[in-house]
């Protein structure tokens, strides 16, 4: 078997002996001749099997460790597909610190199916045990969760589920297949949204799934196929492209983010730093347990709330947007973008404050990075301080 770098860098290549096209070709035809009546060439209608599309579900089924991957139109058709799986009465357990969208998917439409969820620490295991009830059919879990980092035992949380017969399903967008496997540990099912670190490059949006076994994967593509949220084949092209890089970019992410966190760690205006590859880091350790590295993402919180609007409004190289994983540094705000659907005692009580500012640590130099932090914190500073002075006055 390959090493992860090499499966990477070959993705796509030897998909077409008729050519030997070493990049795999863009099949854009939405339908299939059929050679005879009652035959197929494997392929009939693209929404059901499309041969690009397919060769990016091998690509990441290989890469997790699955029996086979599914590629959706985005991350929340990914999830949404996955919650498809569960019927009226079911209840789910959810990492009580995860990604908005999916707390929204899960308090907004979830309840109007039946289906109901409860909010623990993940990495709390007693927690997760003693949520369990009689029609506990899932645990979700984010490890690291986003934004605040917090890990996950894998290997635990399993645990649990199989021994109440239930699934375990993992977001595994942060760290990627090249940085963590979490079927390798027993969960069910792996989860993406793509347009992350995969496509790493802020071009394309996508969702990725991957199953552990052959019953589960049927149900899943029995629901990609029903409901038809897929992935459009010149968009499965880029994703798989982004991907022959995902192990350049992601030693790269990593190194440039355990430098700006070590750096942002000793800023006066910073009060905490949550990035795994820390000392002192809660659940380091598990997470060094269970991956091959620390991912690109970090949050921190600044001393105050008047420092967060200056500090991004003076940012000069890093760029205030949603999203992350891609090669340009990103900077976010989730109290107001990504968390915004969160109540905000919510959102507080899990650390998500109005304070916390989230970094998706790109490619460049991790010199420049720090002194655009540098600079933006310090004219921030200067700017309240100011503001303070006149407030005196007033």
């Amino acid at each position: 078997m390959n090493n992860i770098e090499t499966t990477l860098a070959q993705i796509g290549n030897r998909r077409d002996p008729q050519t030997g096209s070493v990049s795999a070709p863009i099949y854009l035809s939405t339908t299939y001749s059929h050679p005879q009546l009652g035959v197929s060439t494997g392929f009939d209608y693209t929404r059901t099997k499309n041969p690009t599309r397919q060769a990016l579900e091998d690509a990441i089924a290989e890469l997790e460790g699955g029996v086979r991957g599914f590629a959706y139109a985005s991350g929340m058709a990914a999830i949404a597909g996955v919650f498809g799986l569960f019927a009226q009465g079911d209840h789910l357990i959810v990492s009580h610190d995860l990604y908005g969208g999916t707390y929204r998917l899960i308090e907004q439409i979830l309840p109007k199916q039946g289906i109901t969820a409860t909010y623990v620490d993940t990495g709390d295991v007693q927690a997760v045990e003693q949520a369990i009830q009689p029609n506990t059919k899932a645990i979700f879990v984010e490890t690291p969760t986003n934004p605040t980092m917090r890990i996950t035992d894998l290997r635990a949380v399993v645990e649990v589920a199989q021994r109440h017969g239930v699934l375990t399903i993992v977001d595994n967008t942060f760290m990627t297949p090249y940085l963590q496997c979490p079927l390798a540990f027993g969960a069910d099912i792996v989860v993406h949204s793509a347009t992350k670190y995969l496509g790493g490059h802020n071009d394309v949006l996508a969702g990725l799934v991957v199953a552990r076994e052959t019953e589960v994967a049927d149900r899943i593509y029995f629901l990609q196929n029903s409901i038809g949220a897929t992935l459009g084949p010149q968009d499965c092209w880029l994703l798989m492209r982004g991907m022959k890089t995902l192990a350049l970019r992601m030693d790269r992410h990593q190194e440039n983010a355990l430098l700006v966190s070590e750096w942002l760690a000793k800023h006066p205006l910073v009060s905490t730093v949550y990035f795994p590859g820390l000392f002192g880091h809660e659940g380091r350790d598990t997470h060094v347990g269970q991956s091959r590295g620390y991912g690109g993402m970090l949050s921190f919180e600044v001393k105050c709330e008047q420092l967060v609007e200056p500090l991004l409004r003076h940012l000069q190289l890093i760029t205030f947007a949603e999203s992350l994983g891609g090669v340009e540094s990103l900077i976010t705000y989730p109290a107001r973008q990504t968390h915004f659907d969160i109540p905000e005692e919510i959102r507080v009580a899990v650390g998500v404050t109005n304070s916390l500012l989230r970094l998706s640590v790109g490619i460049e130099h991790h010199a420049d990075l720090i002194d655009d932090l540098a600079q933006a914190l310090a004219a921030a500073e200067q700017e309240i301080g100011v503001r303070g002075a006149q407030a005196q006055y007033e």
